[in-house]
């Protein structure tokens, strides 16, 4: 009968055990791609006594059936693809989400609206942002016709979503940016995450409000945010983001509503009112503020 292969010089001790799990709890991370896995591996095979022939595979299968590390896989709802990940005690859902497709994606929108604060509870609905390579700007000139058209319809939908624990996990392809206003903030556990900042945290709401908890959840978004948001940051980001409909018009409706001085809203005023635009796509029996010239829900 074949020996099993030896995977520790001698047998893993307690003392040897406590210093594998005092290095992950730690490294201020939680979710792992195998390939991550076998690099700490790889690194800490003397220290934790790892014999040279012992494979990556039977090190982290050890650890997994002895330690608080488990595999799961991210499963899609509407494809086959599967994201197979490791995680250290209990992953939180927002660090699970960030986990895919990166290092290059960041929490947005909903997820984003938890972590400066703005909601309560966590969302059922996790968003991360993977940004579209950079394409040049559709050409021709904005008309109220086209823009009537888009707005007519409801918002497209992404189809890239997993389920976690509860959660659903939302992949936005969103607009090349390279990462404009994202930060680094920290999860309870330590563990930092990039994220959009506040600024841009309630601009991409007003953007895309379906994945922010609708528009009466960007208007608690903007009240709660109010006193500690910069208004001019809010603009500087909004030319840069350099989007093709009038969105000022939208983010001035929330700020008035949320309370927004008059003074805080004059930037908003000068950068003109040349559309009537719309608070969300598929409205139906809207009424229209003519101060914003924006078509909203009776409701707000």
């Amino acid at each position: 009968m074949t020996q099993p292969r030896r995977i520790y010089r001698t047998e893993r001790d307690a003392h040897t055990t406590a210093s594998i799990t005092e290095f992950f709890d730690s490294l201020g991370k939680r979710v792992f791609l195998r390939s991550e896995l076998v690099r700490l591996i790889d690194r800490n095979r003397e220290p934790w006594a790892i014999t040279a022939d012992a494979s990556s595979d039977d090190v982290i299968d050890d650890l997994a059936g002895s330690l608080p590390l488990r595999r799961f896989v991210l499963k899609g709802d509407n494809y086959t693809n599967e994201f197979p990940r490791y995680g250290w005690r209990t992953p939180d859902p927002l660090e699970v989400a960030a986990s895919i497709r990166a290092p290059k994606s960041y929490l947005c929108h909903s997820s984003a609206l938890f972590m400066h604060k703005l909601v309560d509870h966590l969302p059922r609905e996790l968003c991360v942002n993977y940004e579209q390579s950079d394409k040049p700007k559709p050409s021709g000139a904005l008309t109220q016709e086209a823009l009537d058209r888009a707005f007519r319809g409801k918002q497209r939908q992404s189809a890239f979503t997993f389920r976690y624990e509860g959660c659903h996990i939302v992949v936005l392809s969103g607009k090349h940016t390279d990462g404009l206003e994202v930060v680094e903030m920290p999860l309870a556990t330590g563990t930092k995450l990039r994220v959009t900042s506040l600024e841009r945290t309630l601009i991409d709401a007003t953007v895309r409000p379906g994945y922010a908890g609708g528009t009466t959840g960007v208007l608690e978004g903007y009240r709660r945010a109010r006193g500690h948001v910069s208004v001019q940051k809010i603009i500087d980001t909004l030319r840069k983001l350099d989007h093709v409909y009038p969105y000022h018009q939208a983010m001035g409706f929330y700020m008035e509503r949320a309370g927004f001085t008059a003074k805080q809203l004059a930037p908003l005023k000068a950068m003109g009112m040349n559309w009537d635009f719309y608070l969300t796509h598929g409205l139906r029996n809207p009424v229209f503020n003519r101060n914003w010239r924006i078509h909203h829900q009776k409701s707000l």
